[in-house]
């Protein structure tokens, strides 16, 4: 029998790990700096597509954003990777963040026309999509500079409980402000939220590049992306979370499940349902900080991913929707867990931006052709039919990627060569660039 000693330390263990937070200064600001924009953003991630559904009326020019977003993640993405090995993290971090607070001012001023006009919101999203594009791969390539190496997993786990909040609480409110103040309230408060966030970013430490590091080119984002070509593990870690995002990624059509199932009242729900349930594997990830095999974790939460979307697809009472979309969410943040971790333990230093740049695809590409993917599969077979099919098609893509690369199902962080290299590199106090290490790492 467990004794009542046992039981308390037993459920200490499953509390998030807060390492990270008390061993960096940076990543203490990043972290709050984050919690606040994502609030912001998540809000007006919600009112735009709601606004061009009230605009338009039509699935497709809903799903029509992940179009407009699409080429400009991908070149910007690709350039911000190299850039972000070529400059200060923090200047390229600090710039983007007050463009977003812009173009949130742009949203703002076309929402308080007495006729809001539709191309500035696809105007804005590819704006958007193209400073995210270049701020992501800096913020990444960031994150195993400021934080010790054994405590990356746990690092991860929080910068998602921080995401997870403003995925949760945004939606939630967003629906509510859009309902009974308008869009117009909504984009003011992303505006308010990025005009913190710029104050928070101006305190970061400097992040200056390595003392060889090149210009941004075509030749090195190419010496980037043979390296992800030539590590089966990480190339699996791209390739799963690609085709579960394309497959299996519903969010645009929400505002038409909510209608068929009528159930209006339940849209931000829908939204913040997935980030729920990442968050309370969030608050019960301690375990993961102890766990080496973490090509495990892309596999079966991809797949866990899948099977919960086809679900959501499948039921028509809400409440069972609702739970569906909760269990996505864990599946995704324990699929997240072990891209982020296998990333900052296994990529140099010199390299990490331009990577980050090819994460910026995998992880944001998926999306946004899932959008197209969803939008247009809902106008020609059905909004459920939509959600249940790309959820089967994300359990088979998965099944058969993990097949053509076993090294990413077997992948151990105590015997993989590059963790161990980059293990080292940590320990000696220097990057892998030979650049000394930042204070307080």
């Amino acid at each position: 029998m467990t004794s009542a000693s046992a039981l308390p330390a037993r459920l200490a263990a499953l509390l998030p790990d807060l390492s990270p937070l008390r061993s960096s200064a940076d990543f203490r600001l990043l972290w709050v700096q984050g919690l606040i924009t994502y609030f912001g953003s998540f809000m007006a991630l919600i009112a735009l597509p709601l606004q061009i559904k009230e605009i338009t009326g039509s699935p497709l020019a809903v799903g029509a954003m992940g179009a407009v977003e699409l080429v400009p993640l991908v070149v910007f993405g690709l350039y911000g990777g190299a850039l972000a090995d070529s400059a200060d993290r923090r200047k390229v971090i600090l710039g983007t963040e007050a463009g977003l607070g812009l173009l949130a001012v742009v949203l703002l001023a076309n929402a308080a026309l007495p006729d809001p006009a539709l191309w500035p919101l696809y105007l804005v999203a590819g704006g958007v999509s193209a400073l995210a594009g270049l701020q992501r791969p800096a913020l990444d390539s960031l994150m195993a500079r400021i934080v010790p190496h054994d405590q990356l997993t746990a690092a991860a786990a929080l910068n998602s409980l921080r995401w997870q909040f403003g995925a949760i609480t945004g939606p939630a409110v967003a629906g509510l402000v859009v309902a009974y103040a308008g869009h117009a309230t909504a984009y003011a408060v992303t505006v308010v939220t990025f005009t913190v966030s710029v104050l928070l970013c101006l305190r970061l430490a400097p992040a200056p590049p390595a003392a060889h590091a090149r210009k941004p080119s075509l030749r090195g984002i190419a010496e980037g992306a043979r390296y992800a070509w030539s590590r089966p593990v990480l190339l699996g870690t791209y390739a799963i979370d690609l085709a579960a995002m394309f497959f299996a990624f519903p969010n645009t059509i929400f505002p038409f499940l909510a209608d068929e199932l009528h159930a209006e009242w339940s849209l931000g729900l829908m939204y913040a349902a997935g980030s729920a349930g990442s968050l309370v594997l969030g608050l019960t990830s301690g375990w993961t900080s102890r766990v080496r095999r973490h090509g495990l974790f892309v596999v079966f939460g991809a797949a866990a991913w899948g099977l919960a979307i086809a679900a959501a697809g499948w039921f028509s009472n809400v409440w069972l929707v609702l739970g569906c979309l909760a269990a996505a969410g864990a599946g995704d943040m324990l699929s997240g867990l072990g891209r982020s971790t296998i990333w900052n333990q296994t990529i140099p230093e010199e390299l990490r931006g331009r990577l980050a740049g090819i994460e910026v695809l995998s992880y944001s590409v998926g999306p946004q052709l899932g959008q197209v993917r969803a939008g247009a599969m809902a106008g020609w077979t059905g909004t459920r039919s939509a959600i249940w099919s790309g959820g089967v098609a994300c359990v088979a893509s998965v099944a058969l990627l993990a097949a053509a690369l076993p090294k990413l199902f077997t992948y151990d962080s105590g015997t993989d060569e590059d963790a161990e290299r980059r293990r080292q590199a940590k320990a000696s106090g220097l990057p892998a660039s030979g650049q000394s290490s930042p204070s307080g790492v």
